[in-house]
């Protein structure tokens, strides 16, 4: 009932977020704006989730983690309900960033209100589930979206998130452990100021880049430049207060770091999977949005499945290299999309997404979950806001960088007297490749976690 409840908001919260990505070009028409105006529907949930993240380790010690999470729901519900009576641009995406804000506070949460109700044993599979939500909700939502898009308005996007959210209170609030404030824990506001400050800016640098030419002007240097000086000034707070906002501490523990390592690549070959299939099927191959949805279908299933299996096998057998296989797994699908040509069959891409569905199971919560076990059990809700941190910045640099990459090679090709679609099938399969060796060169890190969390057992016993 406990990984229901923290279920239930946080696939609501991803699923709608990624249901939105097909509506900017509706959303456009409806309020009569450009491209990069209408982007901040999205830009703005990253941002305003990233400079929540940070705090909602100490906010949930100091206030109790099952009330604010029901705090982070409701205010994700309001947010839902507002943003569906947005009677132009700049209120739309004003709720869009108070969704984003509860979205911030459910995220961390979910896994540390998880790790609290389950002994060490039973929370590979407790998180196997949980996990569902977080890796299927992006593939399948954009399906969902064109398909409420076609069917209905806009502001049914916001409206399907409000009964989900509802159940998700009711549940939250019958089954979820209440834990006790810890009212003597202090708030670092230094550290709270750069660190929401610099993950903000970054953020918002990323969220404006789609081309090479975006990197060169001035307001998102200034951005990433001021959020890396910021994050600097953030790591040099952090090491000399007695209680900081988020423990940097936390990574002289090799398994959490190796853990914090694989949860970011394995971000990067998600989301760039997201942003590449879609311009595979749709631009070079000409299919509907609606086969789109069905090719990342096999995917988002085996992800599902196998982060039970994987989830299982930890609880029962340890970390025998259920990661490794999985990267490895991972590595050898995301390859195979590296080579397609115009004639390669739809079966081909259907096989070699459901092989990185199976990797990308196997890998990412158990990953998690040895990562989190190794840290004591007072820094749980701590370790998982970094974590969700670490994830969060991962993604928006995988996406920022596979379509800036995608958008120059494919120019480049298309410079060379090649064909639209050949341009644009060849920069895809080269995103695949560079995609797959990042995942590659992890892992030996999923060895070292294995490895290390072996000999924590064995220490423990």
């Amino acid at each position: 009932m406990v990984v229901i409840a923290v279920l239930l908001g946080s696939f609501t919260m991803i699923l709608n977020n990624s249901m939105l990505n097909p509506a900017v070009p509706k959303l456009m028409e409806v309020f009569e704006s450009d491209a990069v105006s209408t982007g901040w529907v999205i830009t703005i949930f990253m941002v305003t989730m990233g400079m929540t993240v940070p705090v909602t380790g100490y906010l949930g010690d100091r206030f109790g983690k099952k009330k604010l999470y029901l705090i982070g729901l409701l205010i994700f519900v309001m947010g839902s309900i507002l943003g569906s009576f947005s009677w132009n641009l700049s209120s739309l995406i004003f709720f869009r960033g108070l969704q984003g804000i509860g979205g911030g506070i459910m995220m961390p949460l979910s896994m540390a209100l998880i790790f609290e109700a389950f002994p060490r044993n039973e929370r590979g599979m407790a998180t196997g589930v949980w996990g569902i939500a977080a890796m299927m909700a992006p593939t399948i939502g954009p399906t969902v979206g064109g398909v409420l898009l076609e069917t209905s308005g806009w502001q049914y996007l916001f409206w399907c998130n409000v009964p989900i959210g509802l159940l998700g209170l009711w549940f939250a609030l019958k089954y979820l452990p209440v834990t006790s404030p810890n009212k003597e824990v202090r708030f670092d506001l230094y550290g709270f100021i750069t660190v929401t400050a610099g993950v903000g800016a970054i953020l918002l640098a990323l969220g404006r880049m789609s081309e090479l030419a975006h990197l060169l002007m001035p307001l998102n240097i200034i951005l990433v430049v001021t959020g890396i000086m910021l994050l600097i000034l953030f790591v040099q707070i952090e090491t000399r207060v007695q209680q900081p906002l988020l423990d940097l501490s936390l990574f002289k523990i090799p398994a959490y770091t190796f853990s914090v390592i694989i949860a970011g690549t394995t971000s990067i070959g998600l989301f760039a999977g997201i942003f590449l299939i879609p311009l595979l099927i749709q631009q070079v191959y000409g299919l509907s949005a609606i086969m789109t949805g069905l090719i990342f279908l096999p995917s988002a299933l085996l992800t599902g499945l196998f982060m039970t299996v994987g989830g299982r096998v930890l609880d029962q057998k340890g970390a025998r290299g259920v990661v490794t296989t999985g990267l490895i797994v991972m590595t050898i699908g995301t390859f195979a999309l590296g080579f397609l040509s115009l004639e390669t069959s739809l079966l081909f891409i259907f096989i070699m997404m459901a092989v990185r569905g199976i990797g990308s199971g196997l890998s990412t919560m158990p990953a998690t979950t040895i990562g989190m076990n190794a840290i004591p059990d007072r820094l749980i809700s701590r370790g998982s806001a970094m974590n969700n941190v670490m994830r969060q910045m991962s993604s928006a640099l995988g996406i920022v960088f596979i379509s800036i990459y995608y958008e120059v090679r494919r120019g480049q090709l298309m410079g060379a007297t090649v064909s639209l679609e050949e341009a644009s099938l060849q920069a895809i399969n080269e995103g695949f490749i560079v995609v797959g060796l990042i995942t590659a060169i992890t892992i030996p890190a999923a060895y070292y976690l294995e490895k290390n969390a072996k000999q924590e057992l064995e220490k423990a016993s």
